[in-house]
C-alpha cells in the first residue's frame, strides 16, 4: 500500500493488517514519509469501516473466503475505468480457486510487465463485485 500511496498522492488509502508488528512499521514509514493520504488500521479487514472503490490485497486466503470479509465495503458507484471490486496479488494455478467465485474475474499476469523469474506465476486477480 505504501508504494501505491507514494505513486498516487491524489488517492486515499486505508492499510490494514491484523499483525501489530507490521502495522507499527507501516505507521512509522507513513509518518517518516509524511504520507497524508494513508490511514493505518491494526485489525482484520472485516472490521475496517467505510466504503471503497477497490480492495487491494495480497494472497491471504482463497478468494471465496476473502470476498465475504470485504463485500459490503465496496462502493456501488464507480468513478474509474474499471468497475469497483477487488484486486488481489496471487500466485500459482488459480483455476480451481476462481471456479469457486460467483463473480466475474479477470487475471492479469505480472510477467507481461515484469521480466523476472519471481513474477512468472504471479497474477493480479480482479473480481468485479457489482
Amino acid at each position: 500500500g505504501i508504494p501505491l500511496a507514494i505513486l498516487h498522492p491524489e488517492v486515499d488509502f486505508v492499510l490494514c493488517d491484523s499483525i501489530g508488528k507490521k502495522m507499527k512499521v507501516v505507521r512509522a514509514v507513513v509518518a517518516e514519509l509524511g504520507l497524508s493520504n494513508v490511514q493505518v488500521h491494526h485489525g482484520r479487514a472485516e472490521d475496517v469501516s467505510g466504503r471503497f472503490d477497490f480492495v487491494v490485497s495480497r494472497a491471504v486466503t482463497r478468494m471465496n473466503r476473502f470476498i465475504p470479509w470485504v463485500q459490503g465495503k465496496i462502493k456501488k458507484q464507480s468513478n474509474n475505468p474499471w468497475p469497483n471490486g477487488i484486486l488481489a496479488l496471487k500466485g500459482g494455478d488459480l483455476t480451481e480457486e476462481l471456479a469457486e467465485v460467483d463473480y466475474p474475474t479477470e487475471r492479469l499476469p505480472l510477467s507481461e510487465w515484469l521480466d523476472q523469474p519471481f513474477f512468472e506465476t504471479k497474477q493480479v486477480v480482479y473480481v468485479k463485485l457489482q
